[in-house]
């Protein structure tokens, strides 16, 4: 399954580059979100690297979530897409 990352997660102030909200298509819901926690997500670099990260939590009312990477990951990671895996 693919969702997007969407943004990283800021705080007051800073932003945290390992922690990334991603929004998965169809999913418009916190119940169906919830489904999703405890879940694999890769991110693909244009070299090929894979960055494994974690879905950590719910953000908001709307469906999309938290994800945790072992590694931050750089700005040009947002609005492309990762693979959720089981």
């Amino acid at each position: 399954m693919e969702a997007r990352i969407v943004n990283f997660e800021l705080g007051g102030k800073r932003q945290y580059p390992d922690r990334v909200i991603i929004e998965i298509e169809g999913v418009k819901s916190l119940a169906e979100a919830m489904k999703f926690i405890n879940k694999k997500v890769i991110w693909i670099t244009p070299t090929g690297k894979k960055i494994i990260g974690k879905i950590r939590k719910p953000h908001g009312r709307k469906g999309r979530l938290l994800a945790v990477f072992r590694k931050g990951l750089p700005g040009q990671a947002l609005g492309t897409r990762v693979i959720i895996t089981g």
